[in-house]
């Protein structure tokens, strides 16, 4: 739901760049609103002594989409008392920045948490078995830590954002034009889609973001699926509606980012903006690739998960050396299928568990194989995604 956040950051950088054509005065304003955090001593350092394209094994940037209701105009389904991250994705940004991999992160994962340092400063101790969509509650910082231990990563760059930036943001571009091989019908998040295609933006944009129950098995794995057709097709719209080269857009996706978001310190920086921006401006589509963090049914409870141990090292390894990896055939999620293809093998088994491993390709369709290159490797078969140029549908529960 929040890789949106990436996007607000290049958006960002590039009317600080071209704000001679906005008007320098509205660039000001946009610095002057910009709110930070601290994310952690370490992390904070790595940012403040090197420059994005210097870092060593490539950029990582942690994008966390929040779901609490504080301060938020728009009436969102659900209740939640606190503050928790509803959707965790982590950016790699390749060291010659021609690929970039987009991590989601299941909110029902059980994981290990670290000794971390909260927003205000308190540090809390490390705690077994906790679910990951917990970590907000103690700050960014420790959502951050989280991911580090879980990856063995260097995480020197977050966002995050609220519900109502995604509103903003979607109204800025005009909408996102999204496929739905099957209609989703989702009494919770208030969301009733036909078959077909929808151009989505506004609360309408949020609640297929946030749909769980609506696409798929119903599960938070096949949430992450949808929310994969969704986060293509924005990229495909923004780069061929020419909003990267159109300072009016770029304000206005700029201007909902830094009213919705708070930056970690490293990347508030002005010039840190701006050297993201255009590492990002010109990336092949093809090289933007989505992916699910690799999961199994948590022995303890058939409605959590834990990593699956074995594709997580291969995944975490290629981040770790910044390996370049395609996705293996028939990769798409368990809510999504490839444009044009059948949907009556999308439907879900009914006996799936809400939120068990399922096979890599809940369609039966199957996507265009990429062909591996010189020193590039395949994911295991059992990691879902997709790269941003591919043209996917959601499946929805109608």
């Amino acid at each position: 739901m929040r890789f949106v956040a990436l996007l607000v950051g290049v958006a960002l950088a590039v009317s600080v760049v071209s704000v001679g054509s906005v008007a320098a005065y509205a660039g000001i304003t946009l610095k002057s609103q910009i709110k930070s955090v601290s994310i952690g001593a370490k992390d904070d350092r790595i940012a403040e002594s090197t420059s994005i394209g210097a870092i060593a094994g490539g950029a990582n940037i942690l994008l966390v989409g929040s779901d609490t209701r504080v301060g938020q105009s728009q009436v969102a389904a659900g209740v939640a008392d606190g503050s928790r991250n509803d959707v965790t994705i982590l950016i790699h940004l390749s060291a010659d920045h021609k690929q970039m991999t987009a991590v989601s992160f299941p909110r029902d994962l059980m994981v290990d948490l670290p000794s971390c340092t909260g927003t205000n400063g308190a540090t809390f101790p490390a705690a077994d078995y906790q679910q990951f969509n917990t970590t907000l509650g103690e700050g960014l910082g420790c959502t951050v830590a989280t991911v580090e231990s879980m990856t063995g990563l260097s995480i020197p760059y977050a966002a995050e954002i609220t519900f109502d930036g995604v509103i903003e943001m979607s109204n800025a571009i005009g909408g996102v034009d999204v496929c739905v091989a099957k209609a989703i019908d989702d009494s919770d998040s208030g969301l009733v889609l036909s078959a077909g295609d929808h151009t989505l933006q506004g609360l309408q944009a949020l609640q297929f973001l946030r749909t769980r129950h609506g696409v798929g098995d119903g599960s938070d794995l096949a949430r992450i699926s949808s929310q994969q057709v969704f986060l293509s097709a924005m990229m495909r719209k923004i780069v061929s509606g020419g909003t990267l080269g159109n300072p009016v857009k770029l304000y206005g996706l700029a201007s909902a980012a830094v009213k919705n978001m708070t930056l970690s310190k490293s990347l508030s920086d002005t010039d840190t903006m701006v050297e993201l921006g255009l590492a990002l401006k010109n990336i092949d589509l093809s090289k933007v690739l989505f992916v699910q963090y690799p999961t199994a049914t948590d022995p303890a409870n058939a409605n959590r998960v834990v990593a699956d141990s074995s594709a997580a090292t291969v995944l975490n390894t290629d981040l770790q050396h910044d390996t370049k990896f395609v996705l293996g055939a028939d990769s798409v999620g368990r809510a999504s299928q490839v444009s044009g293809s059948s949907t009556s093998t999308a439907s879900p088994s009914p006996s799936a568990s809400p939120s068990s491993s399922a096979s890599p390709s809940s369609s039966g369709s199957s996507a265009a194989t990429p062909t591996p290159t010189s020193g590039t490797s395949t994911l295991p078969s059992t990691i879902t995604g997709q790269a941003a140029s591919e043209a996917t549908c959601s499946v929805g529960n109608g």
